[in-house]
């Protein structure tokens, strides 16, 4: 998968957008540039979830949160929120993502007031809206329990004239398990419920549910949104179980060869810290680290939040296997050196060649690391003099 193109006409911070993510750039690392308040991370989120929660109803209160406020203003019935270009790698899938209100339903002599009330439980007039190769995705009003009731709607439609309304709700379920957004844990995540941000400036109630609990809540219901601020602890010995049975399903196929999956990934994690190794216990109940040629043990506060970032995005990425992705990450060079920031696209390429990755950023250092066609911007753009 790849994001080709992404317009955004209207939508909070985003005014007239049109960015194009070349697929035959090498590599497929694009930064995304602004000055403070230009709308990266409102852009990455919009993207995110769209294409991981459109094919999901499960996830459609996601949505719901985003487009909070978002409303058609004229007499058309329709108002756009994003057209998004993905090359599945055979064919560029227009994908028309619009709010649209009873007005713009395209009437139909066959439904009568009577049956439609027996149509599609996700919408009044869902076999209309087929009949026209359009894909209801969500009510935006749903606390509205009048199902007669159309009000306003997020739709999708595709470019496709050849593709049908089931081909379109399969494309978009097989989209949301390639899609993935990582951000630190401090980001504004308009996915979650308006009232909860708000909360962030007030004094919380001893029985409030915390901002923080919601984002917690949000990872246990996105698979495929992730915060790097988490240490991994559970996805490393995971791994480690993982590369065990790996071994001994090996020694007996291969009648008792056992396998080097635990020693590789051993290596392949000690590569990438400076002068330290990381330990397993025994049981697998838990790792520690020490100084390379030494056996005093550290503790967490003796690595540096570069270290265990670094370990937990490549942990991320390998735990979950993520390949042929598109991979959203805002702000990925908080805690890194100038130098690693630079070095992490080269990681990044090495860790999951296969993906797409966009990165939201203000890092000089990692827009140098590619070429100055790789780097887009956002109004207010960065200055043109500073990306070399």
């Amino acid at each position: 998968m790849h994001l080709q193109r992404i317009q955004v006409p209207d939508f909070r911070v985003l005014k007239d957008v049109d960015i194009s993510f070349e697929k035959e750039f090498t590599p497929r690392i694009f930064p995304l540039g602004s000055q403070n308040g230009g709308g990266k991370s409102t852009l990455l989120q919009l993207i995110f979830v769209l294409l991981h929660c459109a094919g999901n109803p499960d996830r459609v209160a996601f949505i719901q949160n985003l487009l909070h406020g978002f409303e058609v203003n004229d007499e058309s019935g329709k108002r756009t929120l994003a057209i998004i270009d993905i090359w599945d790698s055979s064919k560029t899938v227009k994908l028309d993502f619009f709010v649209c209100n009873e007005s713009f339903i395209p009437k139909d002599n066959e439904v009568t007031e009577d049956n439609e009330r027996t149509l599609s439980r996700r919408s009044p007039r869902a076999n209309i809206l087929k009949k026209h190769n359009l894909l209801d995705i969500t009510n935006l009003n749903p606390r509205d329990n009048n199902s007669f009731n159309f009000g306003e709607r997020l739709v999708c439609q595709t470019n496709d004239t050849d593709t049908d309304i089931v081909e379109i709700e399969t494309f978009l379920t097989d989209l949301s398990n390639k899609m993935f957004l990582t951000a630190h844990i401090s980001q504004i995540f308009l996915f979650l419920e308006p009232d909860n941000r708000k909360s962030l400036f007030k004094t919380q109630a001893n029985n409030q549910t915390n901002y923080y609990q919601q984002i917690k809540t949000a990872n246990s219901k996105l698979p495929g949104f992730f915060t790097y601020d988490f240490l991994s602890i559970d996805i490393l010995i995971e791994a480690f179980k993982k590369a065990r049975d790996d071994d001994f399903k090996q020694a007996v196929e291969k009648g008792g060869n056992y396998g080097n999956n635990y020693v590789k990934l051993l290596d392949e994690l000690n590569n990438l810290l400076s002068n330290k190794k990381i330990n397993v216990q025994p049981d697998l109940s838990g790792i520690n680290f020490k100084i390379d040629g030494d056996d005093t043990e550290l503790y967490p506060e003796d690595l540096s939040h570069g270290e265990l970032k670094r370990l937990c995005i490549y942990m991320w990425l390998k735990h979950n296997k993520i390949e042929d992705a598109i991979v959203l990450m805002d702000e990925l060079e908080i805690s890194f050196h100038p130098d690693w920031q630079y070095q992490i696209v080269r990681d990044l390429e090495e860790w999951g060649a296969t993906n797409q990755y966009i990165l939201a950023t203000h890092s000089y250092e990692l827009c140098n690391a590619v070429t100055p066609a790789h780097v887009k911007e956002l109004d207010p753009k960065l200055q043109a003099r500073t990306i070399q």
